[in-house]
């Protein structure tokens, strides 16, 4: 028996559970996805002798079990009756034209939400490179890693996704290759960003412990609202990182990670009742 989305839909925890996001959320991404499918695919030749197999619901579902799970395409392929070599291809059309529609908005403007950013990077373990393995090794993480940067609102929403970059880059240096903040918005980070209150004064930087001494109590009690503050951006992290895919050692080929990322924040952003681009 087959996975299907007309017999799964009728299960929303279990629904959730598998694909990570609710039967109402999957239709919204559907009704997105659809006219562009219709004319990006659907419109053009297809070459005869391969069709697709699988209904466009059952083409998604299948890219959501893959990413929130991370499992072998092999097996996605066997929940669904199809072979790796379909699965594979199915995603590699399938990516491109979500991330249009799940895309983080390239507004630079500054709303009355965004008075206020959040920003912190996170990295993830891969497979070792087979060129370049120096710029990848993380001394932090002891190992070889890709990092990426976002950025969200006291409220949750994400704003902006970076490019990935090596694990060796510094958070400050890799803030530093991507748009600057918004002229008049304030700025939560982590020690990772010292140095970013000189080139953006708004910006609210926790004291480090000097060597050999302690904080003082008003310092500590900064430190400990600023934490406060930031936890919103941790708990966005962590719902990124429910997706197996960013979470797990990497074993994909990384061009096209960050196109992974930014489809799995504008899910996030949906499930969190931000409407998609």
């Amino acid at each position: 028996m087959s996975l299907r989305y007309t017999k799964i839909k009728k299960h929303p925890n279990i629904f959730l559970r598998l694909f990570g996001v609710t039967p109402v959320q999957f239709e919204q991404i559907i009704e997105k996805l659809t006219p562009l499918w219709e004319k990006e695919v659907l419109g053009k030749y297809k070459r005869p002798g391969r069709d697709f197999k699988l209904d466009l619901e059952d083409m998604v579902l299948m890219l959501l079990l893959y990413y929130r799970s991370y499992m072998t395409q092999m097996t996605v392929g066997f929940f669904f009756n199809v072979d790796d070599s379909r699965v594979c291809r199915l995603i590699r059309r399938l990516e491109p034209l979500l991330a249009k529609i799940m895309a983080i908005p390239k507004d630079r403007s500054l709303t009355q939400d965004d008075v206020a950013l959040l920003i912190d990077a996170t990295e993830q373990p891969i497979e070792r490179p087979k060129k370049g393995q120096k710029a990848f090794y993380s001394g932090k993480k002891k190992r070889h890693t890709v990092k990426t940067e976002i950025r969200a609102t006291l409220k949750g929403r994400i704003t902006h996704v970076s490019k990935t970059r090596p694990g060796s880059v510094h958070d400050f240096a890799l803030h530093k290759k991507e748009p600057p903040l918004p002229p008049g918005a304030r700025a939560y980070v982590d020690l990772g960003y010292q140095g970013l209150d000189k080139i953006h004064k708004q910006t609210e930087v926790p004291y480090k412990k000097p060597k050999g001494g302690e904080l003082d109590k008003d310092e500590k009690l900064y430190n400990r609202a600023l934490s406060r503050i930031r936890i919103k951006i941790e708990n966005v992290l962590a719902e990124i990182k429910r997706f197996r895919i960013l979470s797990d050692r990497y074993r994909n080929k990384g061009r096209r990670y960050n196109v992974k990322f930014k489809i799995i924040a504008g899910i996030v952003n949906l499930k969190n009742g931000f409407a998609a681009a």
